[in-house]
């Protein structure tokens, strides 16, 4: 499995209107299409965390195939009024904002 976090700027009182949109995204076919197998949304402080995992580590690719599909393009503009870059100075793409792991362990089979 493989895993991206992408880290954002959040108001805590929009928690709900952003699980709102990604309830109604991840009720179509797209998180198939970008091979997304569990996504989870935290909030801490005013920052915003989204854990995505894949099946494969071909994932970030699927991402970059399916962002031009007017779906994922939909959910993206619905995010920007709840959503903000980290850094809006150096922000180009969900890449910029992408969390690098640096430690991971899971328990034996």
């Amino acid at each position: 499995m493989h895993s991206t976090l992408i880290v954002a700027r959040m108001a805590i009182d929009s928690r709900h209107d952003v699980a709102k949109l990604f309830t109604d995204f991840d009720a179509t076919d797209m998180p198939h299409r970008m091979g997304t197998r569990r996504r989870q949304l935290f909030a801490y402080r005013g920052l915003y965390f989204h854990l995505q995992d894949f099946d494969t580590d071909d994932g970030t690719s699927r991402i970059e195939q399916a962002k031009d599909d007017p779906r994922f393009v939909g959910i993206s503009e619905d995010l920007k009024p709840f959503i903000e870059a980290y850094d809006p100075a150096t922000w180009r793409s969900p890449a910029d904002a992408m969390a690098t792991r640096f430690y991971s362990w899971e328990a034996g089979a």
